[in-house]
């Protein structure tokens, strides 16, 4: 799985994309939202790991997540 944090303009606010091994999106959220529903992506209680991960994220770098 890959993460990749894209920056919002204006009024639209930062959001996060996860994507599967085929570059596939299945799953976008605001970043500044707390995670919801995460069991959906295999992430079960990895919410504060994950949530580590998207803080060290630098806008727009493709990431692999290994967590």
């Amino acid at each position: 799985m890959y993460i990749i944090k894209v920056k919002g303009k204006a009024k639209i606010p930062d959001y996060i994309q996860l994507r599967d091994e085929n570059f596939v999106l299945i799953a976008y959220f605001r970043a500044d939202r707390p995670l919801k529903n995460i069991d959906r992506y295999g992430l079960e209680g990895k919410e504060d790991a994950l949530a580590s991960v998207i803080e060290g994220l630098e806008f727009g770098k493709l990431q692999k997540l290994d967590i």
